[in-house]
């Protein structure tokens, strides 16, 4: 018997209701996109424009959501650092970065969790933001328009959640238009050179912003397979390594199995000593490091399912 046939606008539907961190991330984008050009009607058919840095004709809305290059308008308007990467005024913006959001946080959700795809999302503009902000303060080219520039939208932030799962599973295919199936890692590649070709060509601040997202998305998978799940607290272990030649007191001590008060035990109840927790922790990671390469080769699906609950147990570590 057939199965019953399902329309496209029923499997957006059914997305939706869902409620998925992905499509909450899709919501709000439209939410604010549809907010944003209603108040741009809203000022337009009244004449109300204000002075955005020295440009006649922004809207108010705009000079509040976008963040700016220069550092004392951003030191008034810190909120844009957020605000930015969910701000689209352009329809054919919106719309392609959605579309990429879409179908690279459903791969990215095949194998990861959706935590992770927040943090990459929230992480990834974050660090485009600040790659944007850095370059018009540093390079001379930038000299005259710091002062005017702002960014907005959520390219950065999309980016990084692609080469993120491209990093991940690199051989992973799709089959796109015209091209046939085409494996993740040469689109990631295809993205990143072209930003870096164009940023000379127009837009230069948000090709560099996208450039930022696609280094946060590499580097937090990177970390993800040297040991550290949580890409969050990437500056805690940086402070914990630095400060701890100027900490004194007694050795610490690390236990292994988890008891009721939260403290861990190795097999017979025994504290195990430094040596014995960082063999212990490089033996799982080493084992760690071996699934994911099996995922590279040859998907998620050929794990077994103690590979699966190990790796699935890695990535909520400390999340």
């Amino acid at each position: 018997m057939p199965a019953p046939y399902s329309s496209p606008f029923d499997s957006i539907r059914t997305f939706f209701k869902r409620r998925s961190a992905l499509s909450t991330l899709i919501i709000i984008n439209v939410v604010v996109f549809i907010a944003v050009n209603l108040v741009n009607l809203f000022l337009w058919l009244f004449t109300i424009t204000v002075e955005m840095e020295g440009i006649t004709g922004a809207t108010r809305i705009t000079r509040w959501l976008a963040v700016p290059s220069h550092l004392d308008a951003l030191l008034q308007k810190p909120w844009t650092l957020f605000t930015y990467m969910f701000t689209q005024e352009n329809f054919m913006h919106i719309l392609l970065n959605m579309v990429m959001l879409y179908f690279g946080g459903r791969i990215f959700l095949e194998y990861l969790d959706e935590k992770r795809l927040v943090n990459t999302y929230v992480w990834g503009g974050l660090v485009g933001a600040l790659f944007y902000i850095a370059a018009f303060n540093i390079f001379p080219v930038f000299r005259d328009s710091v002062v005017l520039s702002v960014a907005l939208g959520s390219s950065a932030s999309v980016l990084a959640i692609l080469i993120a799962i491209a990093t991940f599973v690199p051989d992973y295919s799709v089959n796109l238009l015209l091209l046939g199936r085409i494996k993740l890692r040469y689109i990631a590649i295809l993205f990143v050179v072209l930003d870096i070709l164009s940023i000379n060509r127009g837009n230069p601040g948000g090709h560099i912003a996208h450039l930022g997202g696609a280094f946060w998305g590499y580097l937090s998978i990177i970390l993800l397979k040297k040991g550290h799940p949580n890409p969050l607290l990437i500056n805690w272990y940086g402070i914990r390594n630095m400060t701890r030649w100027f900490r004194r007191g007694p050795r610490v001590t690390y236990y292994h199995k988890k008891t009721g008060s939260g403290r861990q035990e190795a097999g017979g109840g025994r504290p195990v000593t430094d040596e014995e927790y960082n063999r212990m922790r490089a033996e799982k990671q080493k084992r760690i490091d071996i699934i994911l390469e099996k995922i590279s080769r040859s998907g998620y699906d050929s794990l077994s399912r103690e590979e699966k609950e190990l790796l699935f147990k890695a990535s909520n570590k400390d999340q």
